[in-house]
Order: C-alpha cells, then sequence, then structure tokens
C-alpha cells in the first residue's frame, strides 16, 4: 500500500482486484460504465416490473390455464398448486439446479410437442389441409343473438386474410411488418442483451466460445416454434373454432373464464382433447415443467436483482446469510403482487396472451435497450444523457400504458374507446418511435455534458474490450478489505486503539428446526474456508479471459451463419 501522494493506487482500490468487483446483473454493468448508483437502482426497478407484468403473472396464467383445462379446477386454486411446487423447487434449488433441469426439461420438451405436431396434422389431414380449413374456421352463432347489443358487423371473429403471412399490412395489419422487423427487434435487444434471466446464464459459462455455442443453440431452438406452436394453435382453431374463436362474451366466460376471448386454451385443448391418456398425461407434465422452469429461473433472476442491487445498498453490512434470506422472502412477495395481477393479464389484449407480453414490453423496455446498445458502441455516452434518457423514455412509455389500463384494450365486439393520441398507434410502432426518441435525447444530453475519461471504460465498451489497460471503475466508493476489531469491539461494537485478533469460539450446535430452515434457505452453517490470494488472482484473471479457442470459435461462427441463413429463409418462404 503506498501514501495518497503517491502516483500509484492499490489495485484493490480501483479496477485492477476484479475478482472484488465482477459483474453479475446488467445493472452493476451500468454502474460500472456510467458511474454512480441511480441508473442502477433504476433498472433494478423496471426489470423487477417487468418481471411481474409480463413474466410471473403470465407464466402462471398460463400453468393455471393447464389446470383448469385438464382438471377443470379454479384458476387460482390451479396457480396455487403450481406456485408451491414451483417455490419450493426455486428456493431449495438455485441456479445450478435451474441449469441442469432445464437441459433435460429441453429435450423432454422439444419430443412432447413433436408428438403433438403429429397428432394435430394427422387428424386435420396433413399440411395442406391446414391452409385450406383455416379460412372456414369461425364460431357458430346463435340465432338469438341480438344484433344491436353485439356489433359482429366488422365480422372481426374471421380469420384474417393474411393469416398466412408473416409481413402483413404496414397499417391495417394486426402485426404490421415494420413493427414485426424493427419493433421486435428493439424489444429483442432488451431480452436477450439485458434481461437478467439471459445474461445470468451467459456469465456462468465457462468461457466465451460457450457463451456463444449457447446462443446459437437457442438459435435453433427458436426456429422450431412456428411447427411445434403456431401450425398446431391454427389447427386447433379449424377443429374447435365455437371454443377457440369465441367472441361473445357469454360464451367465453364460459368455456375458459375470460370474457374476451378463448384464444389462449388452443393448444392446451389440443393436449386434453386430442392425446390419448398416456400421452396425454405425458405432454401435460411436459408443459407444467417447462411453466415451472420458466417461473423458476424468473424467480432466481429476481431475487438476485433485489438483493444485489437494492437491498445490498440499502443494508450495505449485509451478511450472505442475510441477503440468502430476503432473496427466499423476495420471491415470496413477487408471487402475492403477480397474483393480483393475472386479473389484468386475462383482460387485455382481447385475451391474448402474446399481444399483452409483447405491449407492456414495448411501452417499458424500448428506453433501457436503448441506452445498453448505445453504452456498449458509444463512448461519448454519459450518466447524465444515459439517466435522463431512461426516464424521458419511462415517461412516454407510461402514458400509453396507463392509458391502455384505464379504457382498457376491448374485444372483438366491444372495441376500446381509447382516445387515438393515446392508443391509435400499434405497439410494436410505439416501441419504435420510443426507442428512437430515448436514443436521440440520450445522445443531446451526452454531448452537450462532460464526457467521461478513456481510463474509466477498458473492457466496458465494444472498441476497447480487448484492452489491456489498468481500468479505474467509476462504481469505487471504498476499499473492501474490512478493518480488524479490538476485543472490545467485538463484545459490544466499540472501537479500540489496540487491535487484538478475534478468538474463535467453538460453534454451538443447531437444533433441527433451525437446520431445516437454513438448509431450505440454501444456508450452509459448515464453515467454507477463504481462498487464497493466489486462487484468487487465477478466478480474476479468468473472468477477464475472453480469448477463444481457434477450432471450436470457427465451428461456433459457422453454425451461426447456418442458423441466420435457416431463419432468413424461413422468412422468406412465409412471408
Amino acid at each position: 500500500m503506498v501514501k495518497r501522494g503517491n502516483r500509484q493506487q492499490n489495485p484493490a482500490a480501483v479496477g485492477g482486484s476484479r475478482q472484488q468487483r465482477a459483474v453479475i446483473t446488467m445493472p452493476q454493468y451500468l454502474m460500472k460504465r456510467f458511474g454512480g448508483s441511480r441508473i442502477r437502482l433504476y433498472l433494478s426497478l423496471i426489470s423487477l416490473l417487468l418481471y411481474i407484468f409480463t413474466k410471473i403473472s403470465v407464466d402462471m396464467f398460463s400453468g393455471a390455464v393447464f389446470i383448469q383445462q385438464a382438471l377443470g379446477w379454479n384458476i387460482y386454486v390451479a396457480v396455487i398448486s403450481l406456485l408451491i411446487i414451483t417455490c419450493i423447487y426455486t428456493v431449495t434449488g438455485g441456479l445450478a439446479a435451474l441449469m441442469y433441469t432445464d437441459t433435460v426439461q429441453t429435450f423432454v420438451i422439444i419430443a412432447g410437442a413433436f408428438v403433438l405436431m403429429g397428432y394435430s396434422f394427422y387428424e386435420i389431414g396433413g399440411y395442406q389441409a391446414l391452409f385450406t380449413k383455416y379460412k372456414d374456421a369461425m364460431p357458430i352463432f346463435h340465432d338469438s343473438l341480438d344484433p344491436l347489443r353485439y356489433n359482429i358487423s366488422n365480422k372481426c371473429y374471421l380469420p384474417r386474410a393474411d393469416s398466412y403471412n408473416l409481413l402483413r399490412d404496414a397499417v391495417n395489419g394486426d402485426l404490421p411488418w415494420p413493427g414485426l422487423i424493427f419493433g421486435i427487434t428493439i424489444i429483442g435487444i432488451w431480452f436477450w442483451c439485458s434481461d437478467q434471466v439471459i445474461i445470468q446464464r451467459c456469465l456462468a459459462a465457462k468461457n466465451l466460445t460457450h457463451v456463444k455455442a449457447g446462443c446459437v443453440l437457442c438459435g435453433y431452438i427458436k426456429l422450431l416454434p412456428m411447427y411445434l406452436m403456431v401450425l398446431p394453435g391454427m389447427i386447433s382453431r379449424v377443429l374447435y373454432p365455437n371454443e377457440v374463436a369465441c367472441v361473445v362474451p357469454e360464451d367465453c366466460e364460459r368455456i375458459c373464464g375470460t370474457p374476451v376471448g378463448c384464444s389462449n386454451i388452443a393448444y392446451p385443448k389440443l393436449v386434453v382433447t386430442l392425446m390419448p391418456n398416456g400421452l396425454r398425461g405425458l405432454m401435460l407434465a411436459v408443459m407444467l415443467a417447462a411453466l415451472m422452469s420458466s417461473l423458476a429461473s424468473i424467480f432466481n433472476s429476481s431475487s438476485t436483482l433485489f438483493t444485489m442491487d437494492i437491498w445490498a445498498r440499502i443494508r450495505k453490512g449485509a451478511s450472505n446469510k442475510e441477503l440468502m434470506i430476503v432473496g427466499r422472502v423476495w420471491i415470496l412477495c413477487i408471487v402475492a403482487i403477480s397474483i393480483g395481477w393475472i386479473p389484468v393479464v386475462q383482460a387485455a389484449q382481447s385475451g391474448q396472451l402474446f399481444d399483452y407480453i409483447q405491449s407492456i414490453t414495448s411501452y417499458l423496455a424500448p428506453p433501457i435497450g436503448a441506452v445498453v446498445l448505445l453504452g456498449v458502441f458509444v463512448k461519448r455516452v454519459n450518466e447524465p444523457g444515459a439517466f435522463w434518457g431512461l426516464i424521458g423514455g419511462l415517461a412516454m412509455g407510461l402514458c400509453r400504458m396507463i392509458a391502455e389500463f384505464v379504457y382498457g384494450t376491448g374485444s372483438c365486439i366491444f372495441p376500446s374507446s381509447c382516445p387515438f393520441i393515446f392508443c391509435g398507434i400499434h405497439y410494436l410502432h410505439f416501441a419504435i418511435i420510443l426507442f428512437s426518441c430515448t436514443c436521440l435525447l440520450v445522445l443531446i444530453i451526452s454531448f452537450c455534458t462532460p464526457k467521461i475519461d478513456e481510463k474509466h471504460l477498458p473492457r466496458l465498451v465494444y472498441s476497447l474490450r480487448y484492452s489491456r489497460d489498468e481500468r479505474i471503475d467509476l462504481d469505487i466508493v471504498e476499499e473492501a478489505k474490512p478493518k480488524i476489531k479490538t476485543q472490545e469491539e467485538a463484545e459490544n461494537g466499540t472501537t479500540d486503539k489496540h487491535p487484538v485478533l478475534a478468538v474463535a469460539e467453538p460453534r454451538k450446535k443447531r437444533n433441527v428446526f433451525i437446520r431445516c430452515c437454513g438448509w431450505f434457505c440454501g444456508i450452509n452453517s459448515e464453515p467454507v474456508p477463504e481462498p487464497t490470494e493466489e486462487e484468487k488472482a487465477e478466478a480474476s484473471r479468468k473472468m477477464a479471459d475472453i480469448s477463444e479457442n481457434t477450432f471450436w470459435s470457427t465451428v461456433v461462427n459457422i453454425n451461426a451463419i447456418i442458423m441466420m441463413c435457416v431463419a432468413i429463409f424461413l422468412w422468406g418462404f412465409y412471408a
């Protein structure tokens, strides 16, 4: 340790000791990149809100729909049953358990989905028969239906003429092509590049090649939903038009418990009605396993965000045991909030979960995507620009989202009365506008305020990713080394001028109940030896190393090119 007047500095107090400054959440990265704490706090809070609005409540509702269709249970009984199993699985497992079980469940889910796809196409008469019969898949109305009360003159219940095309009319399409290409891409920047559920897995990889290989594998798997989910969903409408395509609120309420529409039951309806008994049980188990896995991943990620980015800043001296307990309690809190949000999910966007998820994400996520993208690729972007860009984007997004909640999104025969100035623009087009405005605001404010010195940026921006220069992190507030306590301080919290080493006391044997609670919360009662300085240095070196094996890097890159070519071909084929 050198004196303050010397130009050299203690590496532990700057960016040189990376083992003490490892990034485990996206808010932590942005705090390193821009400095200060307000961006980190904002991103943590908005990410948790997005988890509640678009992930946890939706997954719980989806699982409840499956259980409801299979067993006829009340939707809230189904939700609670699903949550009890998932919470036990999450609380006692952790990220390692999620990664291993996800790997096994992926193969089971894909196999079960292929089986259901085969049964579906066999029942309808083949691939071409689907495109022939889908045009006539419409519900049958009762003769007693009052045309004055129910506005069915617009024939919104008919299958769309552009149902077979991915790229639809830019103005009148339900998924206009500019929004589908650019709007979904903007939402994807948030989800794939900054969502804790995704990046937590990337940061847990052994090396950069493993990260890239995992992303390529996800890309290959993402090619399958068109055939495993979308086309079987269309088949379900052909086979069960009165249930899946219902539009009369009283009928929809009786069929699925939601007056605005029952399109969400299309897939579980196929499973429950079409498949034989043995395979039906297997498929229900597969789908519930997928939803439980998704919920468990979100619980784990949201717990990490809350404990590391919010609670650890409120309670700066919190022990690992306290953080573990707080993380478990936080899971219970967000579960309770999400259950209360389920009625909103049921009624939003005509009861279509896909539209609900994309719309909420379009109102809240584009500012985050803009700041992350500019922060990685534009060195000139600074903390004031990033923060006020986030705040300005949030204000614009909330104006649209609140108006939509107040007026409602309506349904097929009862359109929404939301004013055009708020709800007239398609939510995917709104995402493009919001992203562009945020980028403009970030750049204007950044160029009007002092820039960040380049000594704070090595390995934090793309152009300096291979830099070996010493980085002085902007998030440094104090040295990480604890002070040696005196005997008096150890006993009653007071400080003395003569430090002495604390005498280790024999560990008291805890009773069975306390040990069980500790096991449930993931707290290990056995002492864990501290790593040596050499081990810390080696771990730091491995975390900072982004070098790759040439052979495997080439294999991964070739597969990425192949995967993208296949995706482009499918886009062109179904456009």
